[in-house]
């Protein structure tokens, strides 16, 4: 059997801080190859570039979130390029973006948002882009900033998925997508091509069925592939297998995985 990328997970979560060691540890032999952790706050990028120093197998972003840069007044841009410049395995510069689902102001989001993608381009880094209720004004900077990377969690429309993929950039479906009401977000990951698709837990969220409701983790990605699978008429071993690749390719991991 291929093996799993999960190409966004937070392990730095407090969910995990009872066993977090015990489940990293674990994952190797429930066929998950690589794992991306992303970053939402400074505090949290430092734990994560700590988990990527212990596990050979975990790599990491470094971000501020939408929801968190009400938190962040002081020179976060400076603390993040240290980062980056002190560990290789940190790979992308996420999770940046829009949310307009809370009550974080909108023009301190784009202000973080459009800073952290000059981080990007400035490091030559791929992004991991959070969007949600904010597709207009994401789409309107992603043309503006044309950055490699991936929108991640994604549950949109064809046509929204079609105007990412016409920028360059990869889509990441979730657990969501095996959810029985999830008609939207299967009729896009049908129409998303094989060499752009990613898969990922966003973990401790999103638990595939029949796992609803559960903490979850990365081996539960199976569920997510068998639903892809059936999707797009391949076998769940090609999705698998084309999805590491394409996370390897989107984080720029060839050498380092």
């Amino acid at each position: 059997m291929a093996l799993i990328f999960d190409s966004h997970s937070h392990y730095d979560n407090s969910q995990f801080d009872e066993d977090r060691d015990l489940v990293l540890s674990s994952l190797k032999d429930k066929g998950v190859g690589a794992v991306m952790l992303a970053g939402c706050s400074l505090d949290r990028c430092y734990c994560i570039d700590e988990l990527t120093k212990k596990y050979p197998f975990v790599f990491g972003s470094a971000g501020i979130h939408p929801i968190d840069c009400k938190e962040h007044k002081g020179p976060y841009l400076e603390k993040l390029r240290e980062l980056f410049k002190a560990n290789k395995k940190l790979a992308a510069v996420g999770e940046i973006g829009l949310d307009y689902h809370y009550d974080t102001p909108k023009d301190l989001q784009k202000k973080f948002f459009t800073e952290q993608l000059e981080l990007a381009r400035e490091l030559n880094k791929p992004v991991i882009i959070h969007s949600r209720e904010a597709t207009g004004d994401m789409l309107e900077i992603l043309k503006e900033f044309r950055p490699k990377g991936v929108v991640h969690c994604f549950s949109g429309s064809v046509e929204t998925a079609r105007e990412v993929l016409d920028l360059g950039l990869y889509i990441g479906f979730t657990g969501v997508v095996t959810f029985k009401n999830a008609a939207k977000a299967q009729k896009s990951a049908a129409f998303v091509p094989l060499d752009r698709l990613l898969i990922e837990t966003d973990c401790p969220y999103m638990a595939p069925t029949p796992y609803r409701g559960e903490r979850c983790d990365s081996s539960m990605l199976i569920e997510v592939a068998r639903v892809l699978a059936g999707l797009k008429n391949v076998t769940t071993e090609e999705i698998l297998d084309k999805t590491f690749k394409n996370a390897v390719t989107v984080y720029e991991l060839e050498g380092l995985i």
